[in-house]
């Protein structure tokens, strides 16, 4: 698994365009973030999303305590998320795969996504999933889906640790983990560690999917 993150990392920023596809994970974070405030009956103001791969998403809600559910649905609901990439490829389901990925990204768009980039990337990226899951042949639609999947996995594991690295020497700046300490004042290491723990266990889970279908193998499943 750790073999399979590290080296996926390093090529993935090798390829052209990288960086506009790991804003994915972002998205997924962000919604993470609205889906358990509209859960909670909170009002989701605005989401934006960055160049830099960063986001924000802003809302309300009535009772303090609700800080706590929608600030561990980013990093969760991320994690959460590469692994269901994972079990559609694994259940040869890519194209099922891409067009939650372009309903998700649609959706944010049209609801909640309101800064000049967020928008342009959610209809960018949306449109090209659109085309690669309905036009392209299988062999550049699945090699577009394992590129997607790979980049939310790795970003999903990267990310935890991002800010666990942070809560060292400015834990008020970590984020989500910040949050959390703030409405349970358990230290933001303590929930940083909690988030890469389950990164982890999401993306063992993954590896061992990847492995257990392959690498190829077309949309059909082999015959015994």
């Amino acid at each position: 698994m750790i073999l399979v993150v590290l080296l996926t990392s390093i090529l993935t920023r090798f390829l052209p365009f990288s960086s506009f596809f790991r804003n994915v994970d972002t998205l997924v974070h962000e919604l993470s973030h609205a889906l358990v405030t509209l859960v909670l009956s909170g009002n989701v103001r605005v989401i934006h999303l960055y160049s830099n791969q960063s986001g924000v998403t802003l809302s309300s809600y009535a009772e303090n305590w609700m800080a706590i559910p929608i600030s561990l649905a980013g990093y969760i609901g991320s994690a959460l998320f590469a692994l269901l990439l994972f079990v559609l490829y694994a259940q040869r389901k890519e194209r099922a795969g891409l067009i939650i990925v372009m309903v998700l990204a649609a959706i944010a768009a049209a609801l909640f996504v309101r800064n000049g980039y967020g928008i342009l990337w959610c209809i960018g990226f949306a449109v090209l999933s659109a085309l690669v899951a309905f036009m392209a042949p299988s062999w550049l639609r699945n090699g577009y889906y394992m590129l997607v999947a790979f980049i939310c996995l790795v970003e999903s594991v990267i990310s935890p640790f991002v800010i666990l690295g942070i809560s060292f020497y400015d834990p008020g700046s970590a984020g989500d983990a910040a949050n959390l300490s703030r409405a349970t004042h358990v230290p933001a290491i303590v929930w940083c560690l909690v988030f890469g723990a389950v990164s982890l266990w999401c993306a063992k889970l993954s590896t061992s999917l990847l492995f257990k279908r392959g690498f190829g193998g077309g949309d059909n499943p082999p015959r015994i």
